[in-house]
């Protein structure tokens, strides 16, 4: 059985949700064509489904999940071709607005995708990083609502694989920091992805920029991979004291998923066969249930993180995962958590 054809009946369908975190890409199939054996899990996800828009997507949504809208947020898809690089992720923002507007028009059913957009500027571009974020605000008018650049980054290269892309410190050099401090002007929050060593980095960050909102996305992404292979539950306590700091700063709130990536390396991820939502549950549930103790169910949010995730389970498998985890949960923080934060926070107009 491959992961596609995993099914398990949908619980709680009529719980209404806002996935805050997928992709849609179209990736060319000489992408990861001369990558050397073995491919990195991530590469073998990106090969599984070169092709995620919103056909695809469709798809997933209408696995019976209750998923009202969605938030877009950046994954390099459709950057212009021409004009100055710096200006070329805004492509991206036109393309996915464009998709934004054809969900609007009701002709694909009832869910809103993209009704909120996270795209790419390089904040260490300088003075003209305004004149992007100004673009970016124009392509995607009324759903554009934040940035996400990457700060990922490991000394041990086998982390992120084909996903390596600058140094250490990103988060800490001056140059990224005039750019961040240009986000407050236009009202844009910030989604942070890095990874769980470089969780202090964020704190710094975040205690600079009070008045800034920063999401955190993928609990921090905790990891299992490479020099990490067998280490993730010695590091929990790490994970989980710079997690308690980050949750005493009020500008800072967290993504609860995307714990199917092969950077966190759980059982689930490529188990033949599936995991089921149980167990997938059994696995996340010390980061999630740390997450909603720490941050409240007013700053944490479930994100499916597609098509990212589609290496450890189906779309509605996860969502299931999501709702055992939640099973205690009362129904106000149900609603937080499934979508009540995510339309505050993306201020989604729904």
């Amino acid at each position: 059985m491959t992961i596609s054809e995993a099914t398990e009946p949908v619980l709680e369908p009529d719980l209404p949700i806002i996935d805050p975190h997928h992709h849609l890409w179209d990736w060319p199939p000489a992408l990861f064509a001369n990558r050397p054996a073995p491919l990195h899990g991530f590469e073998i996800v990106i090969r599984r489904a070169p092709t995620y828009l919103l056909p695809e997507f469709q798809a997933d949504l209408e696995t019976g999940h209750n998923v009202r809208a969605t938030v877009f947020v950046q994954c390099g898809a459709m950057h212009r071709a021409d004009g100055p690089d710096v200006f070329k992720p805004v492509g991206e923002t036109e393309f996915v607005n464009g998709i934004a507007a054809m969900c609007a028009s009701g002709t694909y059913g009832p869910t809103r995708s993209c009704a909120g957009i996270v795209g790419n500027v390089d904040l260490t571009a300088g003075a003209v990083v305004s004149d992007v974020l100004e673009a970016h605000v124009r392509a995607g008018g009324e759903r554009f609502r934040g940035i996400r650049h990457s700060g990922s980054y490991d000394p041990d290269s086998n982390v992120l694989g084909p996903l390596v892309r600058h140094g250490a410190g990103l988060f800490k050099a001056n140059a990224f920091r005039e750019g961040f401090a240009q986000l407050g002007k236009y009202g844009l929050s910030f989604d942070a992805w890095l990874l769980e060593p470089q969780l202090p980095d964020l704190i710094e960050l975040a205690r600079a920029f009070p008045d800034t909102q920063i999401i955190l996305d993928h609990v921090g992404t905790p990891l299992g991979i490479a020099g990490y292979q067998g280490k993730r539950e010695q590091r929990f306590p790490l994970w989980r004291g710079n997690m308690t700091t980050l949750a005493s700063l009020p500008n800072v709130a967290v993504k609860l998923g995307g714990l199917g990536m092969a950077f966190c390396n759980f059982p689930s991820f490529l188990q033949s066969p599936p995991a089921s939502s149980v167990q997938l549950a059994s696995e996340w549930k010390p980061y999630i249930e740390t997450c909603i103790e720490l941050f409240g169910a007013a700053r944490c949010m479930f994100e499916s993180n597609f098509p990212v995730d589609m290496g450890s389970c189906t779309y509605s498998v996860l969502w299931n995962a999501f709702k055992v985890l939640a099973k205690h949960c009362s129904a106000d923080e149900k609603r937080a958590l499934f979508s009540g934060t995510a339309q505050r926070l993306y201020r989604l107009k729904i």
